[in-house]
């Protein structure tokens, strides 16, 4: 019988969604549920499959990938691939496939709810609240503002048409220069800190790389408008965190939303809890309350062609093996 491992550092009520339909859709395979990498060495030896997302394996990675001798395939729970295909101990024989596709709404509606947030000063309102403070003042809008994109793929594709109907000028910094419809202009990567400069707005989308590593430098963040703000929801080593804490508090950037981090949990004595211009989310950006219906018809129909020996037939192939 053909062994799943699945690996699911999520909300209790998602991941027993995932794992109820996948052993009712597929009797004759076996599912073993973990939340957390700490607990799946038990099931390592026997798996075929994993299913899972690279922040779940955490510093654990290379331990987990090499002591799979039976993995042939890894289906990625998000877009990301990081700390999967990346990891020197992933046998080259092995199939990896992601999620391509299923976070366009969700990811656009965090970046948004970012932007307002920062921008009308959400989280002193809440504060206040608590406080029974009543205090007034002069909002910002967004309409009329520009917002950059670091990293036009199909996220950002989803995203830039709500910034435009929302009255924003959108611009794109991307390493493949293409016409994408919402995207008022685009740029090549190159041209980052002479972008950044002009933005209202940053919302990092990227995928996280070698290459792309704090490429949101000190350099960048200094040299961004006065008055601007951050926004991530691609990953935490995209951005050099120190440079940010910095520019939050000596230089231009206003504010920030980050929905992840370069360690994650986010350590309890991390500056960034204190920062009241910084808002913190719990790499939450492509979950929903139904994120099942957008990613299981995916995993379905990955599984029923790789059991049927047609794994030219699979859905978001990353990397197809050896």
């Amino acid at each position: 019988m053909t062994k799943v491992l699945l690996l699911l550092n999520m909300p209790e009520k998602l991941r027993n969604k995932f794992h109820r339909y996948l052993a009712r859709t597929f009797p004759n395979v076996s599912f073993d549920l973990v939340e957390n990498v700490t607990n799946v060495d038990r099931f390592l030896t026997d798996a075929e499959i994993l299913m899972t997302h690279g922040p779940y394996l955490s510093t654990r990675a290379d331990y987990v990938l090499g002591h799979m001798p039976k993995l042939r395939w890894i289906q990625g729970t998000g877009t990301g691939v990081d700390n999967i295909i990346d990891r020197p101990s992933l046998p080259a024989s092995v199939l990896v496939t992601n999620m391509r596709g299923a976070h366009g709404p969700q990811m656009s509606e965090a970046a948004i709810a970012s932007m307002l947030a920062l921008s009308r000063k959400i989280p002193r309102t809440i504060r206040n609240q608590d406080k029974h403070v009543w205090e007034r003042w002069l909002p910002e809008i967004i309409h009329g503002k520009t917002v950059g994109i670091l990293g036009v793929g199909v996220i950002a594709e989803a995203l830039a048409p709500r910034c435009k109907a929302l009255g924003m000028t959108v611009v794109g910094l991307s390493t493949s220069q293409r016409d994408v419809v919402g995207f008022d202009r685009m740029h090549p990567m190159s041209e980052l800190k002479n972008v950044a400069a002009e933005l209202d707005f940053f919302v990092l989308l990227t995928p996280y790389s070698t290459a792309t590593h704090h490429i949101v430098n000190e350099e960048v963040l200094m040299g961004m408008k006065q008055g601007s703000y951050l926004v991530n929801l691609a990953r935490g080593g995209v951005v050099d965190e120190t440079a940010l804490i910095k520019a939050l508090e000596e230089g231009p950037v206003s504010g920030a939303a980050l929905d992840v981090f370069a360690t994650e949990p986010l350590p309890s004595d991390h500056r960034f809890w204190a920062m009241e211009s910084v808002i913190i989310t719990c790499h939450m950006g492509g979950l929903t309350d139904d994120y099942d219906l957008q990613a299981l018809p995916i995993i379905e129909r990955n599984l029923h062609h790789y059991l049927n020996g047609e794994p030219d037939q699979m859905l978001n192939v990353v990397r197809s093996g050896a």
